[in-house]
């Protein structure tokens, strides 16, 4: 079938339409799952998980090792989701970690800033009882678009409104959440989108590449180095300014992998965030 990234701006619908997406198809749904799957596979605490995930790291976490192994666990654990394929994949950075992967459909709701105030406030008061005020309102939004634009231009380099990093862009202000389903629905079951062999192996390998780099984070001997991973069919080649051969032996006890190679390079590689 096929892999939908969804990435929405906050009071444009993502967890509704998301939601009711991944019922239509009968796909997982995979919003707060991949921050419990990313705890429980690799014993880290969701909260920090949760605030990674949706912030842009603060000047202090950019040089701390542990923001590094948190970070890359994240990747890995959403690549390995996408593995399993037919889901709806609602965080996690998927619009870049998936690009060019044939059946991974990516979109994006968005609305005007006052639409999704109104949005947000009518939310909060069904689920809480109380409403809050116009201003509290604005600013929690204002400061929501902010941190996820920060977090992706920090990690991978890009804009997250790049009208490229998306097969659709959808104003969910013109169109009622139902109609957004049907629409994507109808996307995703086009014979183009069917997974392939290639794909599944171009999504195997990156998730192969980002098992490594949470195995060289998490290492003693290696967490401190900057280490770029590529895989191919269970081949990593590691590239490097130090500890390239504690990083070789690391590599080789991680799953999958068959075979490691290594390059020492001069300067220093571009960190795993934009790999």
């Amino acid at each position: 079938m096929a892999l939908i990234v969804i990435s929405h701006q906050m009071g444009a619908g993502g967890p509704e339409i998301g939601m009711a997406l991944a019922q239509r198809l009968g796909y997982r749904y995979v919003n707060q799952e991949l921050l419990l799957d990313a705890a429980r596979r690799y014993g880290l605490a969701e909260e920090r998980l949760s605030h990674l995930d949706e912030s842009k790291p603060t000047l202090f976490e950019r040089f701390d090792t542990e923001t590094r192994q948190h970070i890359t666990v994240l990747q890995a654990t959403l690549l390995e989701l996408a593995e399993l394929d037919n889901a709806v994949l609602m965080r996690g950075g998927g619009q870049w970690l998936l690009r060019g992967v044939p059946h991974a459909f990516r979109a994006r709701l968005v609305a005007s800033f006052e639409h999704r105030v109104k949005q947000w406030v009518r939310r909060t008061t069904e689920m809480t009882g109380e409403t809050p005020g116009q201003r509290a309102a604005a600013d929690f939004v204002r400061r929501d678009d902010a941190e996820k634009a920060g977090r992706m231009r920090y990690l991978y380099e890009v804009d997250i409104a790049d009208p490229t990093l998306y097969e659709l862009i959808v104003n969910t202000e013109k169109l009622p959440y139902d109609a957004v389903v049907e629409m994507l629905a109808g996307v995703v079951r086009r014979p183009e989108l069917a997974t392939t062999d290639a794909g599944r192996a171009l999504v195997a390998a990156r998730a192969l590449s980002a098992r490594v780099q949470v195995a060289l984070a998490t290492h003693p001997e290696t967490r401190r180095y900057r280490i770029t991973v590529e895989a191919h069919e269970g081949v990593v080649t590691l590239e490097g300014t130090s500890a390239l051969e504690r990083a070789v032996e690391v590599a080789r006890g991680v799953p999958g992998v068959r075979a490691v190679k290594s390059q020492q390079v001069e300067i220093p590689p571009i960190p795993p965030f934009v790999a």
